[in-house]
């Protein structure tokens, strides 16, 4: 088990030392206390044990005059985490060439195989990036295509991706193809026979979100790999917003490249994120920036990115171990029922449809809702000048409503203003 003593002694004498005097917050110890004293209970039961997710909320320093219900895009870490992080930036500081580059760059290892061990693959195939859009760039624009192949890929995968392939169509003449559908889509299978059916003897790629950011819609990532495998056509996962939201891991994905962030689910500092390449696939992948010839089988090619801060990502361990200390079970288990808590409150109203299913396999913490006759725009702008609630007004060519995603350290009060928000909006509609 990756604990917090098997990751201090993975430090040098004099880093350990230090670090030490660094993690002296007993919230990890709590989280790992409270965790052991429940652990012959169900992941379901313990969703609704508020004693349990107290501990884990007071883990966090938070604006609590802010109801932050958009984590989706980026999330705070624990402050165990965040000193950590700010621990290693010290000593960083104090002569750079040597504490930072000698002393603690090296740990990134112990960081990585820790990150593998989670995600399930071979630490060789892992490579730590500073968020999901470097990791799925090196796929994107390191995979050798030629004018005339074609990626395809969803109308709802997040724009920077679709930026990035519609670039590569504009100087190199590749084909991007994307895929329609409704919200919520009537089943996993429904998902898969679009794809099936959109593949034509161009495709080369397949680019697929395992969970949207829209709407938090989780596709059937494994049966679209194999069906991709079978008919030669590799395939690119967004993880952005799955890894360490809820359970999974490489065995039930079948991928050949998997980019994702660490500053969202996983808690870990902001800039993290990694990215898993096949093993058999790493040599012909070309990194983003340059690497030497002699790193060709390195996954270590795709870290090439000149001088940045050991500190992030050293502070990635610190992050694992909370994650772990709380249970990716017990984790998904709250975070389904916040969603539900919300999400069925608001549809007793008549007024309001949920975009996103509430079936387990298909969705987690973050949804999406619409309320008829009302702006998500507006809306989403009222709630945070009247309530202070934080949430993500999301307008699709196709569909429109308000991203709402809390997360372990929402308190059951911060849902019942946002609903009571609400409620009051659809009673009285919005002022002048």
């Amino acid at each position: 088990m990756f604990t917090r003593r098997n990751f201090l002694r993975t430090f040098s004498t004099a880093t350990a030392l230090g670090a030490v005097a660094a993690f002296r917050d007993d919230s990890l110890e709590r989280v790992f206390a409270v965790s052991k004293n429940t652990s012959n209970r169900s992941a379901e039961e313990m969703a609704t044990d508020e004693d349990f997710w107290r501990e884990i909320q007071n883990a966090f320093t938070l604006d609590r005059t802010i109801i932050n219900l958009n984590n989706g895009g980026v999330c705070p870490s624990p402050r165990i985490v965040h000193e950590a992080m700010k621990h290693y930036a010290d000593i960083s500081n104090e002569a750079p060439s040597y504490s930072m580059w000698r002393l603690l760059e090296p740990n990134i290892e112990s960081v990585r195989r820790g990150l593998a061990n989670a995600f399930g693959c071979d630490a060789e195939e892992l490579a730590i990036t500073r968020n999901a859009s470097e990791a799925l760039e090196i796929c994107q624009f390191g995979l050798d295509l030629k004018a005339g192949d074609e990626v395809l890929t969803t109308n709802q995968d997040y724009g920077r991706m679709i930026n990035t392939y519609l670039q590569r169509q504009r100087r190199e003449g590749i084909k991007l193809r994307q895929i329609s559908f409704p919200v919520p889509p009537p089943s996993q299978d429904a998902l898969y026979d679009l794809f099936a059916k959109a593949i034509t003897p161009q495709t080369k790629v397949i680019h697929v979100c395992h969970i949207t950011n829209l709407t938090g819609q989780i596709f059937p990532i494994k049966r679209i790999c194999q069906m991709a495998h079978e008919r030669g056509i590799e395939v690119i996962v967004d993880g952005a917003h799955a890894f360490a939201h809820f359970p999974f891991k490489l065995a039930d994905l079948d991928c050949d490249y998997y980019g994702t962030s660490l500053h969202k689910w996983l808690l870990a500092p902001i800039g993290t994120g990694f990215l898993y390449v096949r093993k058999a696939k790493i040599k012909k992948l070309w990194p983003l920036m340059a690497a030497d010839q002699k790193q060709d089988d390195d996954i270590r090619k795709f870290e090439e990115i000149g001088t940045h801060p050991a500190a992030t990502h050293n502070a990635i361990a610190e992050a694992l171990n909370f994650h772990e200390g709380i249970g990716i079970e017990r984790k998904a288990a709250r975070l389904r029922y916040l969603k539900n808590l919300w999400a069925k409150r608001l549809e007793k109203t008549g007024r309001v449809k949920l975009l996103t299913p509430y079936d387990p396999a298909q969705s987690c913490a973050l949804a999406n809702f619409s309320v008829e006759g009302l702006d998500p725009v507006k809306l989403g702008g009222y709630l945070w000048e009247k309530y202070r609630i934080n949430c993500t007004p999301i307008v699709h060519s196709e569909f429109s409503g308000i991203r709402i995603t809390p997360n372990v350290y929402t308190t059951l009060r911060e849902l019942d203003i946002f609903c009571e928000a609400v409620e009051k909006v659809i009673r009285q509609g919005l002022p002048a």
